[in-house]
């Protein structure tokens, strides 16, 4: 089974940077979809980031510009840089992976996550 483990998390002021990790192991690391998503008390999930076995990347809204969601192949890593952090980042964020449902050269990802991280938590200070 793939397994998902995030890392990086922590307390940083605003205006700040933290760059979490997520080390994928149990499958190939290549033709996957994949995504951070972050979750606060009493809200849904939402999708932050999101990267394809193309390399194509999605972000929300409120974060493009600021950061940045990338694969370090190298050591079977999903990256996300975040930068000028504002404090409504303050949340858990979790690492999700998904088989790849296109061809080579052609990503389809489906939008749903089969396997997610334990989460790690991002704190933003005013």
């Amino acid at each position: 089974q793939v397994q998902l483990v995030e890392s990086g998390g922590g307390s940083v002021q605003s205006g700040g940077s933290l760059r979490l990790s997520c080390t994928v192991s149990g499958n190939r690391y290549s033709r996957l979809c994949m995504a951070w998503f972050h979750q606060v008390p009493g809200k849904e999930r939402e999708g932050v980031a999101s990267i394809d076995s193309d390399g194509n990347t999605s972000y929300a809204d409120s974060v493009k510009g600021r950061f940045a969601i990338f694969q370090d192949n190298a050591k079977s890593t999903l990256d996300l840089q975040m930068n000028s952090l504002k404090p409504e980042a303050t949340a858990m964020y979790y690492c999700a992976v998904d088989r790849d449902r296109g061809t080579y050269g052609r990503s389809y990802c489906r939008g749903a996550y089969d396997y997610w991280g334990q989460g790690t938590q991002v704190t933003v200070s005013s």
